[in-house]
């Protein structure tokens, strides 16, 4: 690939969804937004692959310059500005606040959930300090003169991607997806209400049934989303599929890597089999994603990511390269795979005392029947995302909880405000 990896999702139309992440962190008490800013431009020093904007080289191609530029607090508004515009400084983040609520936007295209998280945390810690003029033992947080670790900035090469044949191979079929809420979602502007709710469970009451049905915790919400939809599909569908994505940077030797280079795995569940014992579910569904995330496997999906990156380049003029991507996504070109629902789990980093501040954080994007999976302390944090506005689905989510003893607290719904990008034209 002759560009950084960090730039490709910036060719991807955005004709119907952002490519942007928006972090939600909502705190215990009512934000300073003076205080606020002061930390954001000085949590930034830790993070300067992130103090950047756009430009365009002299084949078309999108590259990445450093933006010394203050990075923009605002308070929120109904219509907020776009990440790389002028009234952001150019950055691709900004960060916008009201009441208790923190949040922070960035573009796809920097990295995922375990990139993002540190800096979230980074952000908040520094925050915390000014405002309580206190240090808070949180071990894990990033100060911000603390030096980057070893292979943070590093990026993966096809070089790095195993030429061994994989150990599985999932025969696709078109998932079942909620068919006339899904097209009102994305074409029937009297219908459409991009929006998230979140749901908070005690970790406590869900290891207990995780570790009695051997679970984990991304298996465990596969399980209970399926059976939510299990409700609703017709009986035509005779299999719901999950999905998840799965971050490769361990599997490439580059544990810290910020990097955003994902394989995806699915889970295919038999109408049937849903109606049965969670234990046996539970099992599968471990065993599935264990399988579909060996090397082999996930290597063998990124080594076609990354050939779509390197066709990105040999396309002239930066009009050619947005086309390509536009007709050969894998994410939403003509042979993307999807499935019935999108669960994904960012893991767990301990916060410390930090946690003691905050009463919730969940990251929100773009997708129908969406979920974002975080975790602090001993808390695990649900962020579902649909396109339309009911509570159908929250309410047969809290059913399916209520049912195997997981009880859970509901917020929202919240509208959704992801910026979109603004980037130069030629």
């Amino acid at each position: 690939m002759k560009y950084s990896v960090d730039t490709y999702r910036l060719y991807q139309s955005e004709k119907r969804f952002a490519h942007t992440v928006r972090i939600h962190v909502r705190m215990k008490e009512p934000l300073d937004i003076d205080v606020l800013e002061q930390a954001v431009n000085t949590a930034i020093r830790r993070y300067p692959y992130f103090a950047v904007r756009v430009s365009v080289d002299e084949d078309g191609g999108y590259v990445l310059v450093p933006n010394d530029k203050r990075i923009v607090v605002m308070p929120t508004a109904e219509k907020m500005p776009k990440v790389g515009s002028d009234a952001v400084n150019n950055h691709l983040i900004f960060v916008d606040c009201s009441g208790n609520d923190i949040f922070f936007n960035i573009s796809h295209t920097m990295c995922g959930g375990k990139g993002f998280l540190p800096w979230v945390m980074t952000n908040v810690y520094e925050y915390v300090k000014e405002k309580y003029n206190v240090e808070p033992y949180a071990p894990e947080v990033r100060k911000p003169d603390d030096d980057l670790l070893p292979g943070e900035t590093s990026e993966p090469t096809m070089d790095m991607l195993t030429t061994e044949a994989p150990v599985y191979k999932r025969k696709f079929q078109k998932a079942p997806v909620l068919g006339l809420d899904y097209l009102n979602g994305l074409f029937n502007p009297f219908k459409r209400n991009p929006n998230y709710t979140v749901l908070t469970v005690d970790q406590n009451d869900l290891l207990k049934v995780i570790k009695a049905n051997d679970s984990s915790v991304l298996s465990f919400f596969f399980i209970i989303f399926a059976r939510a939809l299990d409700r609703v599909f017709p009986e035509k569908d005779r299999v719901i599929v999950a999905e998840a994505a799965h971050n490769m940077r361990d599997s490439v030797g580059l544990p810290n890597t910020h990097c955003d280079f994902l394989s995806h795995v699915y889970v295919d569940y038999d109408r049937d089999d849903l109606k049965g014992d969670l234990e046996k579910l539970g099992t599968r569904t471990r065993g599935q994603m264990i399988l579909q995330t060996d090397p082999s496997v996930s290597h063998e999906q990124v080594r076609k990511l990354f050939e779509l990156y390197e066709a990105v380049d040999r396309e002239h003029g930066l009009k050619a390269k947005r086309k390509y991507m536009a007709d050969n996504s894998l994410a939403t070109g003509k042979d993307a795979q999807h499935g019935s629902f999108i669960a994904n789990y960012t893991g767990q980093m301990d916060w410390g005392e930090l946690a003691d501040y905050v009463e919730f954080y969940v990251f929100i994007i773009e997708g129908h029947f969406t979920v974002e999976i975080t975790a602090m302390a001993d808390k695990i944090f649900v962020g579902f995302m649909q396109l339309i506005n009911t509570d159908k689905y929250i309410n047969l989510l809290r059913e399916e909880l209520d049912r195997v003893g997981v009880p859970c607290t509901v917020e929202g719904p919240f509208p959704k405000r992801l910026p979109k990008h603004e980037l130069l034209a030629k």
